[in-house]
């Protein structure tokens, strides 16, 4: 085999791995393969599947050097009847494979109706020409083992990758010689496929392969009504496009796009950014946008805070023509001046654009844009494109109050254009389905001991705690809060924010008191989360969560106070124990959840369901719960929880994210996904015909957005609540959501330039507001200041001796630092940059423990990096302390690491 012929294989390895089952043929393969490397790619067939089995093949046929392999190869695929593959490998022409798949996902989109439909059987006969020979017999085999159902879905995964160039047709014939129903979906005339209506809900795209995306531009025809939103952006106007959940705002960007691209003179080039606010939603969107248009010559980027350590922004902007960002990225190099205008972009396109409001990264680009364009400047301006299912009406009461809502989001994106579907609807309506929606009132435990016992622990702590020093004005006012609230938790926040900055003359009894109101303050959060659960969930969960708690605490410092909290809470969880596993005290509002799941698995038992919760301690609940449900177990949930960290617990991270989305995806078993708000907005989920809103409601974006999560044909929304301001509350949103689509029906009515002098005084008058409170620029205080612990006050450093490495990062020089904090090697030690992440640092002080930082090996230097969330900040004259949550906040003198004092 020649050096080429090994490259091209390996180019072309995408075909063999989607069509190839290795298992067919190891056994022609054995003069060259050995034995544990047989063993080993069936052992991942069965443990993972063909295609990574496949996968696993080919790179160890790739790694071989015997001669002649590549010959015995081909011969092994002639033998088991791989005839195309053979065929397709032999002239290095893969054409006929390539126009294969276009049916190959339509059959995907119809495995459903497949197997419902179809009897393997009956067809087999017919259509076995293009299988291989033992996948007949393993579906006739299973068809009498498991059923017809399961032969189906076994025909289907044998048909997907079948590599005979008649297979559609042939399918056809048999389906229409059985006269099956099915035959009427199977459409086999050419380029006719994605013109009809056999395909649906085109946000499914996201997650298909390169093929489709080619297919996309070959054969696909855009729908009327994705013209009709894209048409005054492909004008060149500024328009926020408002548009249902599932009906493809991403392919009118990219309709939009290649307009805009190609409308370009030869000689001029236009250069594009597309705004992603999530990670997972930025990865789906810049692998979109990637296979789209690479295929036609441009040249796409992507950059996230995840991936910017090591990159050139300024290289990524002017080497590619479509970049896709995280919003924040342009932020900072607009603040530091890597990227010096707006006006090297051509277009700028705002996914979720209604959150441009406030602070929020998306309006620090626009004030950008809008200071350069009421600032009178002659450089051009990109044209903005906004996407959104709802641009919201904030606290508007009214159609007016309404309006006025819409024109600011409108002023602050400089657009004078609302692109919705009108002439269109009918054909929007057969493509996404609105859900019933349904609203159950479920009652509350009526007696709730667990609740009685816990809440009798808060009040003895709370004792405690005012014992200790009821003088601080958070801690005298302690009475009258409910226990199990998200009140209760705000309280707490302001305790421990008073205790951050709380000074005595002695230094040490002000140390004493702090970190014991933290201690009490932090059991309380606990207890208060603990409640939360039993409310929505099982005790027994609650009581886990509880329990999880008290031995971290016994595995840490475990010092006086934690002591004595522990064994009151040991003495009661006896009681505890008891009373979670006696089945009287069942949560109610758990038996309606389960009737709901269970009446839908029945009606549909290829159901979809994404249940929506508020916090992930729920989450975790609910997943345990439905596991150890033997009439649910069936479902075999999955989550998606945020990535951030709220009350020491950490989110899931991006890959965590990304696995679970995919498991959903693509896991026919995993039937329900449980989620937070994460899954709320942008990020694309397999369609779903069950959405159920857990003790769950927010504004009327986000009711759209979950609504808008399920797509399917007959889907339902069910919101469960105890709580009857819940119900109108949503009803409310419901009600504003209607409010919404008369103002924007109003505002359409609109002479254009009568909207656009709107706009203008808009944002007159909101940057004469920006101008006036604009932050006089802090100077710097060269006055020596200490850092303390923000737990125990224990003394840190000065400010003198702290350093800023590369312009983010903050480190402490000298010897005198490094007794102040322990180290602990890091759980998850990973490098960015320059940086090597080994340790975690806290406060060295016996019993308190504070996370302090990281310990990082940077260039030759092993140095702690420092957060300044985890310092209080005491002026030496005057004793005052402050606290800041960004280093960007405190305006003390920042020298640069490297400066001539530090010994090289």
């Amino acid at each position: 085999m020649t050096a080429e012929e090994r490259r091209n294989l390996h180019a072309f390895r995408d075909y063999v791995i989607k069509t190839l089952d290795p298992a067919y043929i190891l056994s022609y393969m054995a003069p060259w393969f050995k034995d544990d490397e047989v063993q080993y790619i069936q052992a991942e067939k069965n443990n993972k599947g063909t295609m990574e089995a496949a996968s696993l093949f080919l790179k160890c046929l790739l790694e071989l050097q015997e001669e002649g392999w590549f010959r015995g190869f081909l011969d092994a695929l002639g033998h088991a009847g791989y005839s195309g593959l053979y065929e397709a490998i032999e002239s290095w022409n893969f054409q006929k494979m390539e126009s294969l798949e276009e049916y190959r996902l339509l059959l995907k989109r119809l495995q459903p109706e497949f197997k419902t439909t179809v009897n393997p059987n009956d067809i087999l006969p017919k259509i076995s020409e293009c299988l291989i020979s033992q996948e007949c017999e393993e579906i006739i085999q299973i068809c009498s083992n498991k059923g017809l159902m399961a032969g189906a879905e076994k025909m289907v995964e044998c048909l997907l990758r079948s590599d005979k160039e008649n297979w559609p047709k042939t399918l056809k014939l048999a389906l229409e010689t059985e006269e099956s129903k099915f035959s009427q979906l199977w459409i086999v005339d050419k380029g006719s496929i994605f013109q009809g209506r056999a395909l649906k809900g085109w946000e499914g795209l996201k997650t298909c392969s390169t093929f489709f995306i080619v297919l996309l531009r070959s054969s696909m025809k855009f729908e009327n009504y994705q013209l009709e939103l894209a048409l005054p952006a492909k004008e060149g106007k500024n328009t926020i496009i408002c548009a249902p959940t599932g009906c493809g705002k991403t392919f009118v960007a990219l309709l939009i796009c290649e307009h805009h691209l190609k409308k370009f003179p030869q000689g001029q080039k236009g250069k594009i950014v597309f705004f992603a606010i999530q990670i997972p939603v930025y990865e789906q969107q810049n692998s979109v946008f990637s296979k789209y248009f690479e295929r036609l010559g441009y040249k796409v980027a992507g950059i996230s805070g995840a991936t910017s350590e090591n990159i050139s922004v300024e290289q990524i902007v002017e080497n590619n023509d479509i970049i896709v960002l995280t919003p924040q990225i342009l932020v900072n190099c607009l603040r530091n001046g890597t990227i010096p205008s707006l006006s090297v972009f051509t277009l700028m396109i705002f996914d979720e654009c209604h959150n441009t409001s406030k602070h929020h990264p998306y309006n620090m680009i626009m004030f950008n844009y809008l200071d350069q364009k009421l600032g009178g400047s002659s450089d051009p301006l990109p044209q903005v494109v906004g996407l959104t299912a709802s641009v919201g009406i904030g606290d508007a009461k009214n159609t007016m109050e309404a309006m006025e809502y819409i024109c600011k989001l409108c002023a602050s994106l400089d657009t004078s254009v609302i692109a919705t579907v009108k002439d269109n609807l009918e054909e929007l309506e057969e493509i996404v389905y609105k859900p019933q929606k349904f609203f159950r009132k479920v009652e509350s435990r009526t007696t709730d001991r667990f609740k009685c016992i816990i809440s009798q622990l808060m009040r003895e702590t709370e004792s405690l705690a005012k014992n200790i020093f009821d003088e601080l004005e958070n801690v005298s006012q302690i009475q009258n809060r409910n226990f199990g609230t998200q009140k209760y938790e705000q309280w707490i926040v302001s305790v421990q924010k008073a205790c951050m900055v709380f000074q005595l003359p002695n230094k040490d009894e002000e140390s004493r008191i702090c970190k014991a109101l933290f201690l009490y303050t932090s059991h309380l959060r606990k207890y208060n989360d603990a409640l939360i659960i039993n409310e929505h969930a099982r005790m027994k969960d609650a009581l886990d969560y509880l329990k999880d708690f008290f031995t971290d605490v016994r595995a840490a410092g475990f010092d006086e106070i934690e002591q004595h909290l522990t064994y009151r809470f040991e003495e009661k969880l006896q009681e505890l124990e008891s009373i979670s596993m006696d089945l009287s005290n069942e949560n109610p509002k758990l038996k309606d959840l389960s009737f709901i799941l269970q009446e839908e698995y029945h009606l549909n038992p290829e159901s979809r369901t994404i249940l929506f919760v508020k916090t992930r301690a729920l989450v975790d609940a609910l997943k345990k719960w439905i596991e150890e449900n033997s009439e649910l177990s069936f479902l075999k949930p999955g989550i998606l929880t945020g990535r951030g960290k709220t009350n020491h617990n950490t989110g899931m991270t991006l890959p965590a994210q990304k696995c679970a989305l995919d498991a959903f995806r693509t896991d026919g078993d995993k039937k329900i996904l449980i989620a937070t708000s994460v899954a709320d907005e942008g990020i694309d989920i397999a369609q779903c015909n069950l959405v159920i809103l857990y003790e769950y409601v927010g504004n009327v974006i986000r009711m759209i957005q979950t609504r808008g999560r399920g797509r399917a044909r007959g889907s339902k929304c069910f919101l469960l609540t105890s709580n009857a301001d819940v119900i109108k509350k949503e009803k409310l949103n419901i009600y504003k959501e209607k409010i919404m689509n008369d103002s924007i029906l109003s505002l359409q009515m609109w002479n254009e330039a009568v909207f656009k002098e709107k706009v203008l005084q808009i944002q007159i008058q909101e940057k004469n507001i920006r101008d006036s409170q604009e932050k006089v620029e802090l100077v710097p205080d060269k006055e020596n200041k200490k850092l303390l612990c923000r737990k125990c006050k224990a003394f840190a450093c000065y400010t003198a001796d702290i350093r800023v490495v590369e312009e983010c990062h903050y480190t402490v020089v000298g010897d005198a630092f490094t007794k102040c904090f322990v180290s602990k090697l890091h759980p998850k030690p990973k490098s960015f940059g320059h940086f090597e992440k080994r340790a975690k640092i806290f406060c060295a002080r016996r019993n308190c423990g504070h996370d302090w930082g990281i310990h990082v090996k940077y260039k030759t230097f092993e140095i702690p990096v420092i957060k300044i969330e985890s310092f209080v900040v005491e002026d030496i004259a005057t004793g005052a302390q402050k606290l800041y949550a960004k280093w960007k906040d405190f305006p003390f003198e920042k020298i640069p690491f490297g400066s001539p004092e530090i010994p090289e």
